[in-house]
Order: structure tokens, then sequence, then C-alpha cells
């Protein structure tokens, strides 16, 4: 294939939007709701009249009254356990509801808590027997649904003829099985009004959380201090009580105590269940799944039973579809990960011009040379990760561990040192704002400050989402570097909005503009995104004129301006393109040019690799990470460019024993110091003919004329 074809290929068929989507939870509920479109859309075709107003009625009360069920044992499934014995529940608290008002007479506000509380206690059986004995949930179930079956066949055996021949006309009551407000049913109003709060109970109440954390892993858990006992049997008292709610509408609604009441209803309601995608294994699910798959499955029996189908149907079907919505979710529990994985990462096609020469003795300022050889070494072995560095007007020297401390070094010698600040993070890009406050990136927390007493204080981990991405990319992942305008804003990049602070190699291996240069403003403590679609963007810099920063691309090779004010602002200009490695951090040198780092330095068969993307995809795939083509990160290399894109002077040091992969370097007072993120030593350079009185801190060539 041409390499016409692939770049357009990559550019009109985005693959990895797949990925994004298949990664989504959501997805997990979209499924089982286009099955549940396609199940309406086909009967409706197949039978006529079969989703009327009136069809619709009556299918909501059922709905509802299978529903509270589902509800109940969708709880317990994601607890990780089961509940075999709801169809026996249901009908004995049919039966409780029907004898306290037909037999006994008790008024409806009597009945509807006796009902309620009976249908607890039979689900504290179970709870107490599964939490607190930890007997095994589906053997007890079982036992308790025959034991359950056998009590209300006797029951009924006795009583009835007497609720049969009972005919209460109570207006209450009369709501309960068929009333409604404005059209809607009341049982509609009363399941919508428990769907709500159960969504409400999973997804943002610390007992919802135990109870997903319960089920994914019991033993964690119970590690972690969640009461596993307590919240189990919980469960399956609220399973009890839900079936009892949905049996007390149908007594209302039907007000009889056949034989076959409750008879194959825990098939039906586990169908329902594993349907709309609650997992058997425990730990996921939720209240719209198991609204899905109660709709799918009355949809199904209803159609069914309308076409005449026999009952032995309706229950081979329900097996079936049963069986078959279980081998998909062991299955797809299983290979979640491993599917995903496959379809997220995608790499791009990404074409580089010719790497330009840097042989020795060329004649042109990238000419390779030493001069980096014989820097001096602060800190060895004391420090780790430092990836920027910065003095302040004092001559103390600050960089980032990657223990997640900021270290502070004292002058002259630098031997002294302490903890400035613990974050937690890895401290990446670091600038002091005009009051002293150091305000630095945290890969995998976002942008935080320390004050001059060494308070830690997050300054913000989010922006604004951008309405066409798939992905949530609005939580900071990995901003890495930043400077700070006259007015106070902060102007920081973020590499890349779909990996963690650990996974930056997987970027650059799909080469995509994941990255975005991001705006924080403490006067109003807003925080906005002002460019995307950036390849790995890096090494924020303000500009001489104060209304533009420059900012690298790391994976593109390239510089660029960006005007945030002035009569160009939004414009976005190139100047310095096809680098011969690969740029990070950009700072002011004192002659009013810039300092640019090479993190590592471009080969051959890398470019190459650039434009294959099917090669840098099976390679992602079949090797680890460690065997992945990389950038030559060995070398060291500090250029020296000016804002019309002259590349001045070169330092390289080319042995790799003193900072090779070098990230930062910040000139103070006549000397250059070295900041790499894989060292574990700061590098100090005397640099010839430099301004011995410039300090960076104080901004001084900022404001010349």
């Amino acid at each position: 294939m041409s390499e016409s074809l692939i770049r357009l290929r990559y550019r009109l068929w985005p693959d990895h939007l797949v990925g994004e989507i298949l990664s989504k939870r959501w997805t997990e509920t979209a499924i089982p709701a286009i099955v549940l479109i396609i199940v309406a859309v086909a009967l409706s075709r197949a039978i006529p009249g079969f989703l009327s107003a009136a069809g619709l009625a009556d299918t909501a009360r059922q709905a509802c009254e299978i529903g509270f069920c589902v509800l109940g044992m969708s709880l317990v499934i994601i607890v990780g356990g089961i509940d075999l014995s709801i169809g026996s529940m249901f009908a004995l608290t049919d039966f409780c509801a029907l004898y306290c008002l037909d037999v006994l007479n008790w008024p409806v506000w009597g009945v509807i808590p006796v009902t309620l509380v009976a249908g607890a206690l039979l689900g504290a059986v179970n709870g107490v027997l599964v939490g607190y004995f930890r007997l095994r949930a589906f053997i007890t179930t079982l036992i308790t649904l025959i034991v359950y079956r056998a009590a209300y066949d006797l029951l009924i055996f006795g009583h009835s003829n007497q609720i049969a021949a009972a005919f209460p006309d109570i207006p209450s009551w009369n709501f309960l099985g068929g009333g409604g407000i404005f059209g809607i049913p009341s049982i509609v109003l009363v399941y919508a009004a428990i769907a709500l709060f159960g969504h409400v109970f999973l997804t943002r109440l610390r007992p919802g959380w135990h109870i997903v954390a319960i089920g994914g892993s019991r033993r964690s858990a119970f590690n972690s201090g969640i009461p596993v006992r307590r919240t189990i049997a919980l469960c399956y008292i609220a399973s009890g009580f839900l079936t009892a709610l949905g049996a007390l509408f149908f007594a209302a609604r039907l007000g009889t105590v056949g034989g076959d009441i409750g008879v194959g209803l825990e098939v039906t309601v586990l169908t329902a269940a594993i349907l709309g995608g609650i997992s058997l294994g425990g730990g996921k699910g939720s209240v719209a799944k198991a609204m899905i798959g109660t709709l799918i499955v009355l949809l199904i029996t209803n159609g069914l039973t309308t076409l005449s189908a026999p009952g032995g149907v309706n229950r081979m079907v329900l097996a079936a579809i049963l069986l078959i919505a279980a081998m998909i979710d062991i299955r797809w529990v299983k290979n979640r990960t491993r599917i995903i994985s496959k379809v997220y990462v995608s790499p791009t096609y990404h074409a580089m011009p010719p790497i330009p020469s840097t042989a020795a003795g060329n004649g042109t300022p990238l000419a390779l040379n030493d001069r980096l050889r014989d820097v001096s070494e602060i800190a060895v072995g004391r420090i780790e990760a430092p990836e920027d560095i910065i003095l302040d007007g004092e001559d103390n020297l600050y960089a980032g561990s990657r223990h997640g401390d900021i270290i502070r070094f004292f002058p002259p010698d630098y031997e002294r040192m302490e903890v400035y600040a613990h974050i937690g993070g890895q401290p990446l890009g670091m600038a002091f704002d005009r009051a002293g406050t150091l305000y630095a990136c945290i890969g995998g927390m976002g942008l935080y400050r320390i004050t001059r007493n060494h308070q830690v204080e997050k300054a913000t981990d989010e922006t604004n989402r951008s309405l066409r991405s798939v992905n949530d990319d609005s939580r900071l992942r990995l901003a890495d570097d930043l400077d700070i305008a006259d007015d106070g804003r902060v102007f920081f990049s973020e590499a890349t909005v779909r990996y963690e602070m650990d996974e930056w190699p997987v970027d650059g291996l799909e080469a995509r503009g994941n990255g975005r240069i991001i705006c924080y403003d403490p006067r109003n403590g807003t925080t906005r995104t002002v460019l995307r679609g950036l390849k790995f963007p890096n090494g924020v810099s303000i500009a001489k004129d104060r209304q533009s920063i420059l900012f690298a691309e790391t994976w593109g090779c390239t510089v660029k301006r960006y005007w945030f004010a002035g009569p160009k602002a939004g414009r976005v200009e190139i100047v310095l393109e096809n680098l011969p490695g690969y740029p990070d951090n950009i700072n002011p040198a004192s002659d009013g040019n810039y300092w640019l780092a090479l993190v590592g330095m471009r080969c051959p068969a890398l470019d190459l690799a650039w434009r294959m993307p099917g090669f840098r995809r099976r390679m992602a795939k079949r090797l680890p990470i460690d065997e992945w083509l990389f950038p030559n990160i060995n070398t060291g290399c500090v250029i020296k460019f000016d804002e019309q894109g002259r590349i001045l002077e070169s330092l390289w040091d080319l042995g790799g024993v003193n900072h090779p992969m070098i990230t930062s370097m910040r000139e103070h007072r006549g000397y250059l110091y070295l900041g790499g993120i894989m060292n574990n030593r700061i590098g100090r350079y005397r640099l010839p003919n430099a301004d011995p009185d410039f300090v960076q801190y104080d901004r001084r060539w900022r404001t010349a004329a």
C-alpha cells in the first residue's frame, strides 16, 4: 500500500475512537439498550397494536412488578451472590398482603408495612445464612426456594377459598392496583423513585461503593475495613423488601393466590438481570441495566404470549436467552481488558522530513561536540528523576523527585538539602510567580503551588471538556511544563489526554495529537484549554514580547509560538521545525535567546516506523515495552535558538555518562543547570561569555527594552 493511501486511511478513519468507546462503562448499557429497541421494533411490526397506549400502560405495570424483583436480584448479584428464592418470596408476600386484607380485614395502611417487613424477614434468612454463616449462595437460596414454596402451598391450601371469595372495594387498594396520577400508573411512579434512589445509592453513596467493592473482591474489601458480612446480609434483606414491594402491587392488581404464582419467576428475573448487563461475577452493574433487561424480557414474553406460543416455548426461550447472556457475560468479563487494549492503542501515520546533519565539523551550529562531557555534578545519588530544575533569587536550587518531593539545595556548593514540599506525584515543570509562590506540574495530579511557608495547594486538576471527545478529557492526566505571564495567568502543557504518567511511551507510539495547552487564571480560579491536537506538547516559556508563549511538540520535533494577547491573539506559528531530536523544556537565555533541551535523538529506523502504523501496532501487541523502538536517549543535547528560528549553538554529551536524556536546563548567574528525568544528578556547566548577573527568577529580560 502506498504512503498516500496509508495517510488517507488514517486521516479519514479514526479507529482509535473504537477503543475509547469500548472502554466506557456506558457502552455496557448501550448494547442492551440497542437490543431493547430491536426487540420493540420487531414485535411492533409482527403484532399490530402491540405498543399501543393501552398496551404500554399494562406492560408498564407488569414491568415494574417484575422490575422490583430484578432490582433486588441485581443488588445481590453485584455484591457477589445470587437469590434463587425470589419466586417463592414473591408468592409468600403476595399471600401475606391478600391474607391480611381479605381474611384479617386489616386496613391498607397496615397491610403495606406488614407485607414489606415479611419480605425483608424472608430475605434476612438468606442474608444471615450467606452473609454471616458464609454458606454458598446458590445452594442456600435453592433450599429456601423449596422451603418457602412448600410453606406457600400449605398456606393457600387452607386459605385460598377465603381470599378468592373476598371482593374488597377499597379506593386506596384499587389505586395501588390500577390507579395513577395524570395517566401515569401509580406503580410506575413508585418504581421511578426507587430506581432513582438506587442509582444514587450505587454511584454516589459510600454503602453503594462498598457493595461494588465486595462484589469485585471480597477479600480486598475485608482488608480495607468494609463490613463484608453485614453488607451482604443487608443486600439480601433489600432483595426481599423489593420483592415484597413488587408482590404488593401484583396483589392489588390481580388479587389472586393461585398455585402458579411466582413459579419460574427466578428464571425470568435472573435472565433480565444478566441480559441487561449485570455481571454474574459480581462487582459490576447498574439500575439502568436492570431496567433495560426487565423491559427486554417482558416484551419477549408478552410478545410470545400474544402470538399464542405455548408456555413451554416461553420458558425455553427464556432459558436460551439466559444461557447466551451468561456465556457472553463470562467471555466479555474475561477478555474485556485484552480486547480493549488491542483497539485502544491506535498508531497513526506520522511522516518526518530527513534528519538534519549533525556530523562533527560540518560547520553548522548542530555539529557534534562534547562540551557537556566534563560538567560538574550536584547531588549524585541523592535525587532521582529531576525532570525540571529551577533557582530562586537567593540562588537556592529546586528539583523534583520521583518520590513525590520537591528538594531544595542550598548554595554555594549545594551539598546541604531539604525536602521543600511533599506532594505525592512526580513533579515535572516548575515556575515561580512574582510573589515567590512555586507552581509545579504534577504528573497524574494536575497543577499545584507551594507557598513560601511550604504549604501545598491544588491550583487545578481539570479543564473544560471537548464536546467532540469521546474520552473524558476534562481531568488532567499528564501536565508537564508551565510558565507564568505578567498578569499571573499560568500557561501549561498537558502531554496527552489519553494516557497516564507511566504510559507516556504509548502516546509516542501512537504519534497522535493527544496533547493541549491550558491556561489557569488564579485571579478567578478558572481553567480553560487554549490549544488542542498537539503531539506531546512540552517546554512552555513566555516569550520576550510578553504576549505569546513558545512551546515544543516533542513527537513533531518542532517548536511553535502561540499568541495569547495582542494583535495576533489566537494565532500559532512554527519557530523551529525538523529538529535532530525530540524537544522538551524551553527556558530563556541571558542574551535574549532561548535554551531548548532535546530529550532524545532521532534515528532513521524510528523515522521509518513513524510512517508505518501497522508495524507499530504489531510491535505494541507482540513486544514488551522495553523492546519497542525508542529515540536515542543516551546522548544528551541542549541547543540555543532565537525567535527567528535560527539555531545558534549546541551542547552535546556524547558519552551518555553525565547527562543523557536531558529534559530541562536553566541559565543562572553564568551557569547552565541541567536536569533529566532518567538521571540521579543535576549538572552545572560554566557558560563562557554569559551574564553573571542573569537571574530568571526576577524576569528582568522580559521587561527589557
